[in-house]
């Protein structure tokens, strides 16, 4: 091999090691999978806001029609908004990343890609009851998809990590997942009740989690 330009044979090995990967795994940074995160949240609200179609009267009763649709965003937007705030914090806490992690992340954005398609497609179906049990199915597989994001950092920072002791046993998430569970099967009894839950654990989320922040202060 030959030495690398202005290189001795003295510090050869210093120039090699700087060159030479890293191939410690759990060595990788959070940064990337932060701004891809970031990314794709963002897509996912500007698709659901351009599904809205535009009223080609200038009335306020154009509008009407379209109320099932801004009902439909706005919850979506909530829930979306929920998802990308709790993940913030959720990294703040994470020193590092690893396999796991990515593709537990990408399983994560996979669900949370839907939410524009069941979105439309309850808003434009005036919220019947097949398009909410399949809305409530997008949201369950989302709740699912972020505990398992959750058990693979606690995985891999530890069970005696700042994360692990701020997630501890994640009642809020079990106590969404089971509420989503419940939901799908409720809308073909009443589209309605589904609805109920969804805004229920919407508004539980809403209530904002300081645990984080105040262990990252002390």
């Amino acid at each position: 091999m030959r030495p690398l330009p202005g290189a001795g044979q003295s510090d050869r090995p210093e120039a090699l090691a700087r060159w030479r990967p890293v191939r410690d795994k759990s060595a990788m940074t959070k940064s990337r999978l932060e701004a891809f995160s970031d990314g794709v949240i963002a897509i996912i609200i500007t698709i659901m806001v351009l599904e809205l179609k535009v009223p080609h009267s200038a009335d306020l009763a154009a509008l009407r029609p379209l109320v099932p649709e801004l009902l439909s965003y706005v919850l979506s937007f909530a829930f979306v908004g929920i998802y990308w705030n709790n993940h913030h914090h959720t990294l703040h806490a994470s020193r590092l990343v690893n396999g796991p992690v990515l593709w537990a992340n990408l399983h994560l954005l996979f669900w949370l890609s839907l939410v524009p398609f069941v979105t439309g497609w309850m808003g434009e179906n005036q919220f019947a009851r097949v398009p909410v049990a399949l809305y409530g199915a997008v949201l369950l597989m989302c709740g699912i998809a972020y505990s398992i994001l959750l058990r693979c950092l606690i995985a891999l920072h530890g069970a005696d990590s700042t994360l692990a002791h701020v997630i501890g046993r994640d009642r809020k998430g079990n106590v969404s997942i089971a509420l989503y569970g419940a939901a799908i099967p409720l809308a073909f009894v009443s589209e309605w009740i589904a609805i109920a839950i969804y805004i229920v654990v919407s508004v539980m989320w809403l209530v904002p989690d300081r645990r984080i922040e105040r262990v990252l202060k002390e």
